[in-house]
């Protein structure tokens, strides 16, 4: 009977969700829902890599990673001290990229989405921006 009763929470994960929750209530603890948290961030070379495939061509990714190696140094959790710009290409503010997803501040493929649409916007491509960023030393 036991192990029956354990086999049916494990199979009814909401039923034991809520048996916990009335059981928390009782005794007056209070649950509350965490945030998910997307997957960890991606190292630099891995950025590089999800950048390269979203990129195929070898000129703009080669513009793109200039810039970004310039901006953030290919890593996703780069702020700026005094303008607070966020993430692989340095949104200013951060909160940009969630035009391009919700995991904004975790994910590269999502800043990178969000960095190439900006680039190819207002500059033509990563090659159009790589040449402003070189006459102004920003983008």
């Amino acid at each position: 009977m036991f192990v029956t009763r354990i086999a049916r929470r494990i199979a009814s994960p909401k039923k034991a969700l809520t048996t916990a929750a009335l059981a928390a209530a009782t005794t007056g603890m209070v649950l509350t829902a965490a945030p998910a948290q997307a997957a960890s961030t991606a190292t630099s070379s891995e950025a590089k890599a999800i950048a390269h495939r979203m990129i195929p061509n070898t000129t703009q990714f080669d513009a793109f990673s200039k810039i970004v190696e310039h901006e953030s140094g290919w890593d996703v959790d780069a702020t700026n001290a005094s303008s607070g710009a966020y993430g692989l290409v340095q949104a200013l503010p951060g909160s940009k990229m969630a035009s391009a997803g919700s995991d904004w501040k975790t994910s590269a493929a999502t800043q990178i989405e969000w960095g190439l649409d900006y680039m190819n916007s207002r500059y033509g491509s990563p090659t159009g921006a790589w040449a402003f960023w070189q006459a102004n030393g920003w983008y």
